[in-house]
């Protein structure tokens, strides 16, 4: 059982290494959408997603002896980046497993920020197996990327933090990946909202949380075709039961609508987002009729872009 003190407890432990990022709101997309939203701004989070706050916590959560002999992790993307920074930042040794296939721009990121990175092979079992290859030559402490309670907490701050500031808020709209961030926001709205539903919005191309609800165990994917390439992965043991309990919904939406929805932020809000980020507005402008005349808080999970891939 999860406590409301516990999640301030997290949100008081990590809040000297995180940025208390800004929520932003848009006139015209409130007018676009019929509703009032509220963008809680994680592309302005340290290494530009909020995956920072549940490495953060994850890490400090460790014993000395342990952080002396550092954290492993496997990662394409933004964990690797936030493992590395939030290891960094307290003097722990930083091992990041990265499949030969991420992005070069993604590499660089993580090199910059001073993890150890071990290329393998891009499937999930070569991840695992170089990961804990690693664990046993350094003694270093695994950390999953969405599946471990002390991530999805730190990941639960940043609604904590909307919910602070826009305290009657009816619904929080985050995107799925693995789980982790959906989780920790629905923890965050039932013990600091006031009656306000977390829903969750994915890609039909793989929509394997939507089916997890329906089918009451975790499914997976067997393609991976969508822009939100932080979307890709799959729930877990640990995130999968908070999601049942606390999680109303998840609204899957079509490509063309991320990118859709990408574009509006870019040109009317004039901030950087990723296009997983993107696929919470995308599921807001799909599903009007529900949101219309509420007030709704839109988690922006990122802002770590390839500006050589964009779809625009």
């Amino acid at each position: 059982m999860h406590t409301r003190q516990e999640l301030e407890k997290v949100h008081k432990r990590i809040l000297p290494y995180i940025h208390k990022t800004p929520v932003l709101t848009s006139r015209l997309l409130n007018e676009l959408t019929g509703a009032d939203l509220f963008f809680k701004c994680e592309n302005f989070q340290r290494m530009g997603a909020f995956k920072m706050r549940g490495a953060t916590n994850a890490i400090l959560k460790l014993s000395q002896e342990q952080q002396q002999k550092g954290v492993v992790t496997h990662s394409s993307g933004n964990f690797a980046q936030a493992i590395s920074l939030a290891a960094k930042t307290l003097g722990v040794p930083a091992y990041i497993v990265m499949p030969s296939s991420a992005p070069k721009v993604k590499k660089e990121a993580v090199k910059t920020y001073g993890g150890n990175i071990t290329e393998c092979p891009p499937t999930l079992k070569d991840r695992e197996e170089t990961a804990e290859k690693i664990m046993r030559e350094t003694g270093a402490a695994f950390l999953h990327p969405s599946n471990d309670l002390d991530v999805i907490l730190g990941q639960g701050t940043a609604a904590m933090e909307l919910l602070e500031e826009q305290n009657d808020l009816e619904y929080i709209v985050t995107p799925v990946g693995g789980g982790g961030l959906v989780a920790g926001t629905s923890l965050a709205a039932h013990f600091f909202g006031k009656n306000c539903k977390t829903i969750g919005a994915e890609p039909f191309e793989v929509d394997d949380a939507y089916r997890s609800l329906q089918s009451g165990k975790i499914e997976t994917n067997k393609t991976t075709n969508t822009i939100g390439d932080g979307l890709k992965t799959q729930l877990g043991d640990k995130n999968f039961p908070i999601i049942r309990q606390y999680v109303s919904e998840i609204i899957r939406v079509e490509e063309i609508e991320i990118i859709e929805a990408l574009r509006l932020i870019w040109e009317r809000m004039k901030i950087i987002v990723e296009p997983s980020s993107a696929t919470a507005l995308a599921a807001v402008l799909r599903e009007k009729e529900k949101f219309r005349n509420r007030k709704v808080g839109i988690v922006i999970s990122g802002g770590n872009v390839d500006l050589n891939q964009l779809p625009f």
